[in-house]
């Protein structure tokens, strides 16, 4: 029996566009892990490991063009859209370069032997290793930041971790792209080829996460799909971390302050965020609880003009636009649900963005409308009308996790409530935000992008700098002559690394 092939495909159109590989087999997938496996040692040393990051991010650019015109081709995402996403993909390479160079995310530790302590203590210094291969599970909606030369692969490979990507299928022939510039930057600053390597198809992925040599996995898409490999990490003999971003609704809570303050700029807000990018950002706010009355009416208004003249898209594939079609159709027709601009098929390949309102009080205990606390892909959101902050708090108590969380408060005077509304949302998700949008998340030191479940599978984030501690592992070691002792937790530090020493700042 013969490979499957894998079709590169036109969302615009539907259409095959060209053949870019083939679905890999059991045995590829295991020579793939193989081959990363037996060049984890090549990644050792720190100083190559940053420049090989900064020399892939430099071939990305240099390859820019070609690779935005294949991403484009394969995603309608549009060539300004994939323009920034390359910059940023660029720049997280780049940062995490910085980051090895650094050294803080060794974490190294340094207590000195201390007979007067009770116990004594003996000589305790510990650092964190790399865990060995990580598979990459990436994403649909970011071709580039989100996938083969992504923020998963980067932090990987900057904890010093080789990583066998599982391309997505609806651009395999931008992954091909870019595991080769991956692949040439690896050659070009000395380190094996098969530090990145690549594969396609769906029964690939689960061979990759059961594969014996495989110490853990990254994963951004569907809860369906990621909760079945987790379930599978889960189940190894060997259970193995598995950092999965699965689905987040983005709630946003608008206080009657706000609305009354403001109503039109945060409909009009609302409107130009849960449309970008033709609705399908993680990041989407999918859930906003506004206020009942007149402040309430003049945000809907608002956010109806905004919707109503934001042109059709045409989403990832065809797959995701039947999944918005049937979601949205599903949502509309629940009792008390009304749609005043009604999303849905724009044109054979396109969709229209469009929102539902309901009574918050349908929402505060289970039922029907418990879809509505659901995320939809796409460009839709809902509209939760409330009469009193007692029905807020009722609702929130009921949402998942989440990546985010929104509060639109008063910016002038008082606003009674607020703190305990900013207190309510806390729970709820890794990233609040106050009178902001939650589209966009900046590359930074201090950035988390992630949540309680179903946001993501492990209390950590793959955005930021701290990104890189999902792939390494603690590591002390007790009464070790200093001549055994890794260069980096020896006495006189030869390599000016950060460390506490004796529990201060050194």
């Amino acid at each position: 029996m013969s490979a499957a092939p894998v079709w590169s495909v036109d969302p615009r159109s539907g259409n095959p566009r060209e053949q870019v590989a083939v679905e890999a087999t059991a045995e590829e997938v295991d020579r793939a892990v193989r081959a990363a496996h037996s060049v984890r040692d090549a990644l050792a040393d720190r100083t190559a490991r940053a420049a090989f990051l900064r020399t892939a991010a430099e071939l990305l650019e240099e390859s820019g063009a070609h690779i935005i015109e294949a991403a484009d081709a394969e995603t309608a995402l549009g060539p300004a859209r994939l323009t920034g996403e390359l910059a940023r993909t660029a720049a997280q390479l780049r940062a995490f370069a910085e980051v090895v160079e650094e050294g803080d995310y060794l974490d190294i530790r340094i207590d000195h032997e201390d007979g007067s302590r009770t116990p004594p203590w003996p000589d305790l210094r510990r650092w964190k290793i790399p865990l060995g291969v990580v598979a990459v599970y990436a994403a649909s909606n970011f071709p580039l930041a989100f996938s083969v030369p992504g923020g998963d692969t980067a932090s990987a490979l900057a904890a010093g971790c080789p990583v066998v990507v599982k391309a997505h299928p609806g651009h395999p022939a931008t992954s091909e792209l870019c595991a080769s510039v991956l692949r040439r930057a690896a050659a070009r600053t000395g380190l094996p080829e098969d530090v990145v390597t690549l594969v396609h198809g769906f029964d690939a992925g689960v061979e990759l996460i059961r594969h014996p040599l495989v110490s853990a996995a990254g994963f951004t898409g569907s809860v369906r799909g990621g909760r079945a490999l987790f379930d599978a990490a889960a189940a190894r003999p060997v259970p193995i971390p598995f950092h999965g971003e699965l689905g987040s609704l983005n709630p946003v809570v608008v206080t009657e302050a706000a609305a009354a303050e403001r109503a039109a700029e945060i409909g009009a807000g609302l409107g130009a965020s849960m449309t970008l990018g033709t609705g399908q950002f993680c990041t989407k706010p999918g859930f906003v609880l506004a206020p009942a009355g007149g402040a309430g009416d003049q945000l809907v208004k608002a956010l109806t003009e905004t919707v109503s003249s934001t042109g059709s898209g045409v989403m990832l594939d065809h797959r995701m636009r039947d999944a918005f079609l049937a979601g949205v159709r599903e949502r509309a027709a629940l009792p008390g649900v009304e749609a005043p601009v009604t999303p849905g098929a724009a044109g054979e390949h396109t969709v229209s963005a469009g929102f539902l309102t309901v009574p918050a009080d349908r929402l505060t205990a289970e039922g029907p409308h418990d879809a509505l606390l659901e995320e939809c892909f796409g460009p839709v959101t809902v509209i939760a009308r409330y009469a009193t902050r007692d029905e807020v708090a009722a609702v929130l108590a009921r949402l998942p996790g989440n990546l985010t969380a929104t509060l639109r408060t008063a910016t002038e005077g008082e606003d009674p409530g607020a703190a305990g509304l900013l207190a309510a949302l806390t729970p709820l998700a890794g990233r609040i935000l106050v009178n902001g949008w939650p589209t966009g998340v900046a590359v930074a030191p201090a950035q988390h992008h992630g949540g309680p479940y179903p946001a993501t599978t492990s209390p950590t984030t793959s955005v930021g700098a701290t990104a890189i501690e999902r792939w390494l592992r603690p590591v002390t070691y007790q009464n070790t002559p200093d001549a055994l002792l890794p260069p980096e937790l020896r006495e006189a530090n030869p390599l000016g690394l950060p460390r506490r020493v004796d529990g201060r700042r050194a």
